[in-house]
């Protein structure tokens, strides 16, 4: 499989498990798996830029997107592939060069044009059929570091550890 320039990926239902919490007073929750932040930090060591582009808009996932340092972050999109033909005109490159994660309706358009698409094991099957990569894992549980896994394959995974292991001997006192 030939290495993305660009991963994107929806977040409610594939980076959470599409389940929305709320307290007595109002406030929402989400339940994040930390596993996928090890596929951010691939992607980071290997230099692919990783977006988020969701529906929803609130504060939550902004913060989890700053906490993990991702490139690109779009909330409140209507229109997913019209924004995803955007930023492969910014960046440069065409859409077989993106790979995008999603688990519904509104990730359909996008999953069918791009050169790598995957969702979660528990996405309607009318969304399974457009992606290249059905994975084992459902939305919430660590989904999108097997997506990022399984695109890097054994060689470019052992190439980011590497990376990885050589970063911390840099700290050795």
């Amino acid at each position: 499989m030939i290495l993305p320039k660009l991963i994107l990926t929806d977040i409610d239902g594939v980076w959470t498990d599409g389940g929305m919490y709320y307290d007595n007073t109002g406030n929402e929750f989400k339940r994040y798996n930390t596993s996928d932040s090890a596929g951010v930090l691939f992607c980071k060591l290997l230099e692919i830029p990783v977006g988020i582009i969701t529906g929803e808009k609130n504060n939550i996932v902004q913060n989890r997107a700053k906490k993990l340092g991702i490139d690109i972050l779009f909330m409140g999109v209507k229109n997913k592939l019209q924004l995803v033909e955007e930023l492969c005109l910014k960046y440069n490159i065409s859409i077989s060069e993106v790979a995008y994660i999603g688990d519904d309706i509104n990730d359909i358009l996008v999953l069918k044009k791009v050169g790598i698409s995957g969702c979660p094991a528990n996405a309607p099957s009318y969304v399974k059929k457009h992606c290249s990569m059905i994975l084992d894992k459902e939305g919430g549980s660590g989904v999108f570091r097997e997506f990022v896994e399984k695109m890097l394959g054994e060689e470019y995974l052992e190439k980011a550890l590497k990376f990885y292991f050589e970063s911390l001997e840099e700290f050795k006192q």
